[in-house]
This record gives structure tokens, C-alpha cells and sequence, in this order.
């Protein structure tokens, strides 16, 4: 997203995080950019009864929880790391700075979070009117041009656990496990020692 050289000239410092330990909860103030190096990370909040709903995950690269920093409000949801994950850091005031200063950033976080507001108006769309296959689909082809996934001889190796999955489409794990099956005897994907891909072309 913002290259490491230019985040470090502006205050930025390396923070590393355990698996299942938490960056920053719902209802706090933003007071720093996080910028992935490696791992990942898992945005969610949890009802009254205890239920998680997962708004997103984040991977190497990837920028997160940004647009309080803009508006002043606290976080909507929580941050927490999947696995052991490394993020660069740099302050509110610093982060301003770099971008007042560099304008090509500025664009390039604006785009960043538009991607994200259509993302989540097509998923919206997608789990209230379409069956689970199609939900399915279009969450790994938006992955895929997105997020970077591998590519090889058997097609895109998906990230996504088929728990995952569950969490993004709104669909129980069952019921994905099941479409994944079928969409492997329609040819839409491949089931390689569990790992799941998307067959090529996909568009």
C-alpha cells in the first residue's frame, strides 16, 4: 500500500502481534495507520448473545481500519490477529502529514477505500437476493483481484478458510463446505489436499 521507506521517514515502527491477540477494540479512539508486513488480520464485532460477525480480513500489504482516522469516531469493530502478525505503525498526526505531503498517497488510500465500499455494497447485495454458490463465487473472484492471490497450474489458491468463507458470505460452514463440493463438480473449482481453487478464466 505505502511503501515501508516512506511510512519509517515519517515516525513509522514495526509492532508485532500474537496469534489471537487483540490491535485495537471496538469503541476506541484511532490513534495510529496499521499497515500489514506480515500475517494477517480478522475486523469483527459480536452481538449481545456473543455472536461474531466477521467484517473483514486483511493480509500482507494491506492497510486496515483507517476511515476513523478521517472522521474522528471510534473504531466500529475490533482488530484481531489471525496468526502472528507484524504491522507497521506510524501515529494519526504523522499519517496526516504524509499524506498532506505526498498526494499520490492520498489518491491511492481514497481508491483503497472506495474497493472497499463496493465490496461490501455487493456482498450486501449478494447474501440478501443470491443462492450460495453465486455468493460463493463472486466473494473468491473479488479475492482474486484484489487481494493477490497465488496462481498456478491448477488456477488461484484460495486464502480463505471454508470458515472464512461462512463469516464473509453469511452462510454456515456446512453449507459451505457443501457448495464448494458442488461447484467442484461443475468445474468452477479444484479440491487439491483440501486446498481449494478457483479454475481458470474465471471472468
Amino acid at each position: 500500500m505505502i511503501a515501508i521507506d516512506l511510512l519509517e521517514e515519517y515516525g513509522g515502527f514495526i509492532k508485532e502481534y500474537n496469534k489471537a491477540e487483540s490491535i485495537f477494540e471496538e469503541g476506541k479512539l484511532p490513534t495510529h495507520y496499521y499497515q500489514i508486513l506480515s500475517g494477517e488480520v480478522k475486523m469483527n464485532n459480536y452481538n449481545d448473545e456473543g455472536r461474531e460477525f466477521v467484517q473483514g480480513f486483511f493480509y500482507k500489504d494491506q492497510c486496515f481500519g483507517e476511515p476513523p482516522l478521517f472522521i474522528n469516531q471510534v473504531y466500529p469493530a475490533n482488530a484481531i490477529a489471525v496468526e502472528n502478525t507484524q504491522l507497521m505503525c506510524i501515529t494519526k498526526v504523522q499519517f496526516f502529514e504524509l499524506l498532506a505531503q505526498n498526494p499520490t498517497i492520498s489518491l491511492k488510500i481514497i481508491e483503497n477505500l472506495a474497493q472497499r465500499l463496493y465490496y461490501k455494497a455487493v456482498m450486501a447485495a449478494e447474501i440478501s437476493t443470491h443462492e450460495p454458490e453465486h455468493r460463493v463465487l463472486r466473494l473468491l473472484d473479488y479475492a482474486i483481484t484484489h487481494f493477490n492471490l497465488k496462481q498456478d497450474d491448477n488456477g488461484y489458491l484460495i486464502q480463505f478458510t471454508r470458515q472464512q468463507i461462512g463469516d464473509l458470505t453469511g452462510l454456515r460452514v456446512e453449507t459451505v463446505i457443501r457448495t464448494i463440493k458442488a461447484l467442484e463438480k461443475k468445474g468452477e473449482l479444484q479440491i487439491i489436499n483440501r486446498k481449494v481453487y478457483r479454475k481458470m478464466p474465471f471472468l
